[in-house]
């Protein structure tokens, strides 16, 4: 038995060099030629109220093309990691242990090209050596220093997430805009109402409307604020007030894109999309967090529910799942502090947040703005 795993494993090994290294050469010629063509663009600076912003002739950025290269590097390293799993699967056979795996050139190359395309700022992350990012999904789930994103204090509801504002405001005829003109049912993208036995609040009166019947008292509103997370957005995503969680629903369904050009070409596209919709109460009433998957994002993770999940290969449409975390040994749910870590994505996706509130609640926001997360969304 020995002497025939030894030949195998030392085929095995030199074949894996002899790859690795014709890869390494070739990964090291094409990153060199890709660097000297970023040199040689015509750079010019302006100035925001934000950074300083370094920008190439549109002429100039047209013909280089950021996307499809990262579309074919892409590519590339899904084959390559193919091929390492293959590799570490055969090792696994033999009887070899397989040393703890650091990104290699092929790696970072495609993290660099990344950061260019979406603008990461690195200097943000907890974590700055690209090599300590063993794939892709690590290097969009990482996590910020503390001090990256203060907590604002003076405001109820902050921000869960970095991203851009669609929208926001009261929710009108039991209709959300997605991004402005184009509108969603909120029955649709809720979900049917919960038993009121899983809430530990009861509802103010029987009401035929959907709206209504979410408002838990007398004299509030209905609100909605929908952020977009772009793909060099920080992915992670946190509690936006002190609430008590006490209901999960998952809707398996679609992974389209969720960027603002899409949904202002597909009606209730949030309804299409795989979604996970946590409910539950604040000290106003009702509150709600729904985390909306995108292209490629099925994959939404919440740290807290580990009976979770997502990104199904089949499903049937409509359809969903309910959970209660309210049990006979924990009769509240689950309690979430303002600023704490409640779950994650995979690249770009959706948070929208529904809750009703007093009447002379104000958003502190302007449609279309950036915004990051622990900054303030309103408050009373």
């Amino acid at each position: 038995m020995a002497t025939s795993v030894g030949p195998r494993c030392l085929r095995l090994l030199r074949g894996v060099t002899s790859w690795r290294s014709s890869l390494l050469h070739h990964e090291n010629t094409v990153l060199s030629h890709f660097l000297q063509s970023l040199r040689k663009l015509p750079v010019r600076a302006f100035y925001t109220n934000a950074r300083r912003v370094h920008t190439a002739p549109a002429r100039t950025l047209f013909l280089l093309r950021p996307l499809p290269i990262l579309l074919v590097t892409g590519s590339g390293y899904a084959g390559y990691r193919q091929y390492e799993k293959y590799r570490e699967r055969e090792l696994e056979k033999l009887g070899l242990e397989i040393p703890p795996k650091l990104a290699g050139p092929w790696e970072v190359a495609l993290y660099n090209l990344y950061i260019w395309t979406f603008g990461v700022n690195m200097k943000e992350a907890a974590v700055e050596d690209l090599h300590h990012y063993r794939n892709l999904s690590e290097f969009f789930r990482r996590k910020l220093k503390p001090q990256a994103r203060p907590v604002c204090g003076l405001h109820s509801v902050i921000s869960p997430s970095d991203g851009k504002i669609l929208n926001f405001g009261q929710v009108k005829n039991c209709e959300v805009e997605q991004v402005k003109g184009v509108t969603y049912s909120l029955e649709s993208f809720l979900g049917p109402r919960i038993s009121t036995e899983d809430l530990p609040f009861p509802p103010a009166t029987p009401c035929s409307s959907f709206r209504n019947q979410l408002v838990t008292r007398e004299g509030n509103e209905l609100y909605h604020c929908v952020i977009y997370l772009a793909p060099g957005d920080y992915h992670c995503f946190h509690s936006p007030t002190d609430w008590t969680v006490s209901h999960r629903r998952h809707f398996p369904g679609s992974l389209m894109s969720v960027n603002p050009g899409m949904a202002r070409w597909i009606k209730e596209l949030f309804c299409h999309n795989e979604r996970v919709v946590l409910t539950g109460d604040w000290k106003h009433g009702f509150f709600s967090l729904t985390a909306v998957g995108a292209t490629n994002v099925g994959s939404i993770r919440i740290y807290f529910d580990r009976d979770l999940h997502t990104n199904s290969p089949r499903y049937s449409k409509g359809s969903y799942n309910d959970f209660s975390f309210v049990t006979h040994a924990n009769k509240e749910g689950i309690p979430m502090r303002k600023g704490e870590h409640l779950g994650e994505f995979n690249l770009g996706s959706t948070i929208v947040l529904i809750f009703e509130a007093p009447k002379d609640f104000n958003f502190k926001l302007k449609a279309g703005q950036k915004i990051r997360f622990g900054e303030a969304l309103g408050s009373l």
